[in-house]
């Protein structure tokens, strides 16, 4: 098999075109490329931006997570599991059993491992390939909606200073 080559996976079933459908005719980057208004619809933006990356952490929560905690990823040394952050992003990340060690390294030493059944291998390396993508959507979802929100106070700044300079010129 080629790097190019996709492993058919035998267990796992990845996120396919159809569980974006719904997302995709949300408003996401085309809505970053438009002239906005005002505060206001920057903000609506980055509510959108939010519900998306929302949209993003449901998929993995519902899709993703009751399949590799089943049966036959349930007998491996490691787990994927939801990391939640305090800027209310949830990402997932490897780590073992006992929760003392979490990341990529720990998915490197089942892949590698001789333990792990040869069968397996197809459908871990997708997952990771998925893991890595969902991450990657969510985190910039996430800041999108952070840039906007940003952007909105800048701007409701911007009106202050205007109003009031337009309020000293009426008098």
């Amino acid at each position: 098999m080629t790097p190019c080559d996709s492993p058919q996976p035998r267990h796992f079933q990845p996120l396919e075109q159809t569980a974006f459908r719904r997302l995709e005719h949300a408003a996401y980057l085309k809505g970053l490329l438009k002239p906005f208004k005002g505060k206001g619809s920057l903000k609506v933006w980055a509510n959108q931006c939010v519900a998306l990356r929302d949209a993003m952490m449901g998929l993995a929560e519902h899709h993703i997570l009751p399949q590799v905690r089943s049966y036959p990823y349930s007998l491996l040394g490691v787990q994927l599991a939801q990391q939640h952050t305090g800027a209310g992003t949830t990402f997932l990340r490897w780590r073992n059993l006992d929760r003392s060690a979490m990341g990529v390294v720990l998915w490197q030493q089942v892949m590698m491992s001789p333990a792990t059944p040869t069968t397996l291998i197809d459908d871990l390396y997708v997952i990771e390939q998925q893991r890595i993508v969902l991450n990657m959507q969510i985190s910039l979802l996430h800041t999108l909606a952070r840039q906007a929100r940003e952007c909105a106070n800048k701007v409701a700044a911007a009106e202050n200073v205007y109003l009031r300079r337009m309020a000293e010129a009426a008098q």
